[in-house]
């Protein structure tokens, strides 16, 4: 693997190799990223690359695109079985635009949604007022509770009564607690509102049963395949038959040109490899792993612990989460700066930070290991330089040892 690359290329050759000693030699704690395999990353740099398909299959506007139409309907049927959904749009390049087709099919410009606040936990395109979904919709912001840190469904409630919104999102990127998709689901019916779920963060748990399903309760759910789900960076739709039509006119040509198929051949790879057995004991580890790592902090959680993949800490102005980052970078532990709910400092700079554990569980890492995690970060926080032992707990478990 990456002879050519070697061969044809060496300058970009040796900082490709050079990235991949960073993570087999660091503790990736970001929850927004993983290790698909190399099956996945084959198929991701594979020939379906070469080809051209702007449409759907069985109606392209270029010829040959026989096997792509294979490939994709494929990839499709997997997703559709693997989360029970009635239709599946495969096509979107990344989260944020396949975000951005589900307001366009649900929503006119200037239509009321609810979102949860950035700050709170919720993602840019959730109703950020710089970001598309604040610029063009009429976004009202929820938050969770000051006293608990958890969602307030009583207030969620009261809030669209009072603004009456045509769609209601939930499904986050800094919540580590379950959400109740069936609340949300009777929130929104009160107020003739679109459910549309954002379960990018925790697809793959929800693939291998350790985190609720929302596709019975939502309009539309939309998800990444390249956290949890531990597949390719892209994104798919999955929705109701009866915004199949809407879904895929808004992703193409509403907001897209040709699809990446070599992309969608890898997301047939990992939805395969979402269904085998393995993948429910890996799913339920990375929340095994989260807990005891919770446990093994020493640091202010969030809401006090979590039900999921991630953690939030909150700093209590000892350090900022960017100085806490920066430190623990230095010693080969990665984690992302981030806001925690009612934060007075700025998003950049920040009084919290977030991590998480699918990469380690992909790596192998059990309840034990999370202990010694922990203890790393702790003795990093306090000036300690711990990377000597965080690349020896590193070396026991590696990252495509066969490259």
């Amino acid at each position: 693997m990456l002879a050519k690359l070697k061969e044809g290329d060496f300058d970009v050759f040796a900082l490709v190799m050079k990235e991949l000693e960073r993570q087999r030699n660091g503790l990736e704690l970001i929850p927004s990223e993983n290790i698909p395999s190399l099956a996945v990353l084959e198929a991701l740099s594979s020939f379906p690359h070469n080809k051209y398909s702007e449409g759907y299959p069985g109606k392209r506007y270029y010829g040959g695109n026989e096997v792509i139409d294979e490939i994709e309907n494929l990839a499709i049927e997997r997703a559709k079985k693997l989360f029970g959904a009635e239709h599946v749009n495969v096509q979107p390049y990344s989260g944020s635009p396949a975000n951005q087709a589900v307001f366009r099919a649900l929503l006119n410009k200037g239509d009321a949604f609810m979102g949860l606040e950035l700050s709170h936990g919720g993602h840019i395109t959730h109703g950020l007022k710089i970001n598309f979904s604040g610029t063009d919709y009429n976004a009202v912001p929820y938050r969770v509770r000051k006293d608990n840190e958890l969602l307030d469904y009583d207030e969620i409630e009261s809030l669209a009564k009072q603004h009456n919104p045509k769609m209601i999102l939930c499904g986050y990127t800094a919540y580590t607690r379950v959400i109740d998709f069936r609340r949300f689901r009777e929130i929104a019916d009160s107020v003739g509102a679109k459910l549309f779920v954002d379960m990018s963060h925790f697809a793959g748990l929800v693939a291998g049963g350790a985190y609720p399903s929302p596709v019975p309760y939502a309009d539309i759910v939309m998800t990444t395949t390249h956290k949890t789900l531990r597949g390719p960076r892209g994104a798919m739709i999955l929705c109701r038959q009866e915004f199949s039509e809407k879904i895929d006119k808004a992703i193409f040509p509403g907001l897209q040109g040709g699809p990446h198929e070599n992309a969608i051949a890898a997301k047939a790879v990992c939805f395969a490899e979402a269904m085998k057995p393995g993948f429910k004991d890996y799913a339920r580890q990375i929340i095994t792993n989260a807990k005891a790592l919770a446990k093994a902090v020493e640091m202010r959680l969030v809401s006090g612990g979590t039900d999921s993949h991630l953690l939030l800490a909150d700093l209590e102005q000892k350090i900022t989460g960017k100085d806490a980052e920066l430190l623990l970078e230095k010693n080969g532990i990665y984690v992302n700066k981030n806001t925690v709910p009612y934060d007075q400092r700025k998003p950049w700079d920040p009084s919290g930070i977030r991590f998480g554990t699918p990469t380690l569980t992909s790596r192998g890492m059990k309840e034990k290991d999370m202990q010694e995690v922990g203890s790393l970060m702790n003795r990093a926080m306090k000036g300690e330089n711990v990377r000597k032992d965080v690349q020896d707990l590193c070396s026991g478990f590696p990252i495509y040892p066969e490259v």
